[in-house]
C-alpha cells in the first residue's frame, strides 16, 4: 500500500505545481527542520533533545519545494540538521534529478557544505 500513496503522493504534486503555473518537477528545494515538545506519554524510542532549542520532543526534517510542497520527509528527535541532510540529500538526488538549487539555514554548515 505504501507505493500505492507515494505514487498518488508524486502525482498529485506534479498536478499541483502545473495548476500554480510551475513544471510539474521541481528545480529548486528548501531543507529545513522543526522541532516540538513531546508529552511525557511519547515513547523514548521517538524523542530525542534539540540542544539548540532545548526541547526534549520529537524534531522533523523537511525538503519542500518552493511552493512549500513536500519532497522528502525524516522524523527524529535527536538527530542534527546537518545528519539529517546527509541522510535525504542522496534521495533527494535520487527522486528529483531536476533540482539544482537547495536552500538552507545556518544548520547545514561546515563540511556538509563541501559534501553536498
Amino acid at each position: 500500500m505504501t507505493g500505492l500513496i507515494a505514487e498518488l503522493h508524486d502525482r498529485l504534486r506534479g498536478q499541483v505545481r502545473e495548476a500554480v503555473g510551475r513544471e510539474a518537477e521541481p528545480t529548486a528545494a528548501v531543507i529545513d527542520s522543526q522541532s516540538g515538545k513531546a508529552d511525557v506519554a511519547v515513547g523514548s524510542g521517538s524523542r530525542g533533545f534539540d540542544g539548540g532549542k532545548k526541547i526534549n520532543g520529537r524534531r522533523r526534517h523537511l525538503i519542500c519545494d518552493t511552493t512549500g510542497l513536500l519532497l522528502i520527509n525524516v522524523t527524529a528527535g535527536d538527530v542534527t540538521d546537518r545528519q539529517a541532510a546527509t541522510d535525504m540529500l542522496p534521495a533527494l538526488r535520487r527522486l528529483f534529478p531536476t533540482i539544482t538549487e537547495l536552500w538552507a539555514d545556518g544548520g547545514c554548515t561546515g563540511t556538509l557544505i563541501t559534501w553536498a
